[in-house]
């Protein structure tokens, strides 16, 4: 599947198209972990857009996705474009209790999405957040250390997939596109 997809990336470049998008579902019979594809497709063309319409967070490890997109973005030299959100229909019900994860106390898992969402656009930014060891195995650099690798002007292009004129503002407020 990966390699099939690949190659339609890569043939789409090569007819002129100028954007390749991904679908994410787990449990369905597809690719649901786009990043590996992403990235092979980044290698091997120049010029066309690619990304993902769009990854449901409930799913997600943020501190994970950072750097899973953010070494596709570098690969591509810039060119990701990633759709997320809380999530649609699923091929099972709480498919992403399967993953371990679950809303907080009183939160829905649409909740959880959103707030997984915001997190991954707060690390994005590549600010220093975590406390360095004193005796590291390789040397660190002054300050508080952000997750790596870092890539400058993703955060701007994340794309956040409303289903409801509520969502589309909250997404407004938070700094997302639509």
């Amino acid at each position: 599947m990966l390699a099939n997809n690949a190659t339609i990336g890569i043939a789409a470049e090569e007819i002129g198209v100028d954007e390749a998008y991904f679908r994410v579902h787990h449990f369905a019979r597809q690719l649901a972990s786009p990043f590996h594809l992403l990235s092979v497709i980044g290698a091997k063309t120049n010029k066309i857009e690619i990304g993902t319409g769009v990854i449901d967070m409930r799913y997600e490890n943020p501190m994970y996705m950072v750097e899973d997109a953010s070494a596709a973005d570098l690969i591509s030299g810039g060119r990701l474009q990633l759709g997320i959100s809380r999530g649609s229909l699923e091929q099972v019900i709480d498919g992403w209790r399967y993953f371990g994860y679950k809303p907080a106390e009183g939160e829905t898992d649409a909740d959880m999405g959103r707030q997984k969402g915001l997190e991954f656009l707060d690390k994005l930014k590549g600010d220093g957040f975590a406390q360095p060891n004193h005796n590291p195995m390789f040397p660190n650099p002054p300050g508080l250390l952000r997750l790596e690798p870092h890539s400058d002007g993703l955060r701007e292009r994340i794309w956040w997939g409303a289903g409801s004129n509520a969502t589309a503002v909250w997404a407004a407020e938070n700094g997302m596109n639509l």
